[in-house]
C-alpha cells in the first residue's frame, strides 16, 4: 500500500477534447514532460468516452414504452431517471435485461439491500453521463461509459513509459471508481488515492491527473 503522505497529484490541463482526438496522442501532447517512471497517469472516463465516439444527442434518440415508465421510478438526481438516459442503458445493456434488473432491484430494496439494479443492468447503466452530466459542449448529449478501458490504460503506460495508468470515474462525493488499470495497479487503492476528485472536467479542463512518485511510495 502506498504511503499518501509521498504522493503528489497534479492536474493537467488540456483544450477541449473531442471525438476528433485520440487520448493516448492528447495525453502524450499535454502531460509528456511532467510524467516520469515512477508515476501513474490518470484520466477521465468521460474524456475517454467522448474521444471514442460514445455519445449520442438526445434529439437522435427515441426513447420507447419501457424508458419512459421505468425512468420515473429512479431518483431525480440519477442519469438513468430522463428517458433518455434510461434509453441509454437499454441501448447498451439490452431492453429485457435492463427490465430484470429494475425489478429484481425493486425486489430487493424491499429488504433493505440496494445497488442490485445497477449490478445486474450492465457495467454501462452507472456509467452513463446524462445531459448537464459532462462539461460543455457535451453538456448537449448523452455520454456513455468507455470501451475497453483496461486496453487503453496499458496504451498510455506505452506510450509515456511511466509506471502504470488508470480510467477512472470520480466525482465531488467522494464516490471513485476505477474502470481500468494497465496490469499490476491495485484498483481500490487508486480509488482511495483519488477520492477528491483531483480531476476537473468543467471550467478548470484537467481531465487528466499524474500520481508523482508511486513506485517510490510503494517501495517505501
Amino acid at each position: 500500500m502506498a504511503d499518501l503522505r509521498e504522493l503528489q497529484l497534479v492536474p493537467v490541463k488540456t483544450r477541449i477534447l473531442t471525438q476528433k482526438d485520440d487520448i493516448v496522442d492528447s495525453i502524450d501532447r499535454y502531460a509528456r514532460q511532467l510524467v516520469g517512471p515512477d508515476d501513474i497517469v490518470c484520466v477521465a472516463e468521460s474524456v475517454v468516452a467522448i474521444t471514442q465516439g460514445r455519445f449520442k444527442r438526445p434529439e437522435d434518440m427515441h426513447p420507447g414504452l419501457w424508458a419512459r415508465v421505468l425512468c420515473r421510478f429512479l431518483p431525480r438526481e440519477a442519469s438513468l431517471s430522463s428517458a433518455y438516459g434510461m434509453q441509454a442503458a437499454m441501448d447498451e445493456g439490452g431492453t429485457v435485461r435492463v427490465v430484470l434488473a429494475f425489478i429484481a432491484g425493486a425486489a430487493t430494496k424491499l429488504v433493505g439491500k440496494s445497488g442490485v439494479f445497477y449490478t445486474l443492468a450492465g457495467p454501462q447503466a452507472s456509467l452513463i453521463d446524462d445531459v448537464t452530466g459532462t462539461m460543455p459542449p457535451f453538456d448537449k448529449v448523452m455520454v456513455y461509459g468507455p470501451k475497453d478501458p483496461d486496453k487503453v490504460a496499458e496504451a498510455i503506460k506505452s506510450r509515456m513509459g511511466c509506471y502504470g495508468a488508470a480510467v477512472a470515474d470520480v466525482n465531488d462525493l467522494k464516490r471513485a471508481a476505477v474502470l481500468g488499470t494497465s496490469a499490476g495497479l491495485d484498483p481500490d487503492e487508486l480509488c482511495r488515492i483519488l477520492i477528491d476528485n483531483p480531476f476537473g472536467n468543467d471550467n478548470q479542463q484537467t481531465p487528466i491527473v499524474i500520481i508523482k512518485n508511486y513506485r517510490a511510495a510503494v517501495r517505501g
